[in-house]
């Protein structure tokens, strides 16, 4: 009997975006390239070796990931600081998660209470920043932060909610990352121990409240608001 056939392996072309597109999100990311700074194709693409065709293919991935905008006539940058998406994307998360984290509070098992208890040990137990790396966050540290945020809300056991978190997550990681190096002084490690203990307890108004504020100082962060306390 003939099994079914399997997908296509990439082309070269494709790993090579693939490639170029992990380099430029992680430059982008790790704040090599500032606000409003121009990415320009043919000077990327000399700098990784590769084709203009290639650049341009790994640049509008980004634009799709919210990383770099697309200039009528002018090519790719990164986005501005100051752009009115950061805070739409931080009024929408302000809207979803507490209410999904209600719900998982309300339906969460046993497991999840598990699973909550073991993300938030390994976010807390792992550096946030490696010497070599400035003030840049680690790719595990990053990795251990989204996780927790999810696993919060996955006791919820609706998918396209846990759908929703995912895209603004992904869309919010770069204004976070500029956030956390206007604030150097914030305690991030409190908030989610006040998260984790919150759900864990059953309480989901407080739990509610504490996400609300930590997702509000971290939008404040790129305005210089102070935020009210809730």
């Amino acid at each position: 009997m003939t099994g079914a056939p399997s997908d296509p392996a990439p082309s070269g072309k494709q790993m090579l975006s693939e490639q170029v597109h992990a380099r430029l999100r992680e430059a982008i990311l790790r704040g090599d390239h500032a606000p409003g700074d121009a990415l320009k194709p043919q000077e990327l693409a000399r700098q990784q070796g590769v084709s203009l065709a290639v650049t341009r293919e790994a640049l509008v991935r980004l634009v799709g990931e919210g990383l770099a905008d697309r200039l009528h006539n002018r090519g790719f940058a990164v986005p501005l600081l100051c752009d009115r998406r950061w805070q739409e994307i931080a009024e929408a998360r302000r809207t979803v998660e507490p209410a999904v984290l209600r719900m998982s509070v309300e339906r969460g098992d046993l497991d999840w209470e598990a699973r909550v208890r073991a993300a938030h040990h390994r976010l807390a137990r792992t550096p946030a920043y490696a010497p070599e790396e400035g003030d840049h966050y680690t790719g595990a540290w990053a990795e251990a932060h989204r996780v927790f945020h999810r696993t919060l809300l996955e006791g919820c056991g609706n998918h396209p909610l846990l759908e929703t978190f995912d895209r603004l997550w992904t869309a919010s990681e770069l204004a976070r990352r500029w956030a956390a190096r206007r604030t150097p002084d914030r305690d991030g490690a409190d908030e989610h121990r006040e998260l984790e203990e919150a759900a864990l307890a059953r309480d989901a108004d407080t739990a509610a409240a504490v996400l609300v504020r930590h997702l509000t100082l971290t939008a404040a962060a790129l305005t210089g608001d102070s935020p009210q306390a809730v």
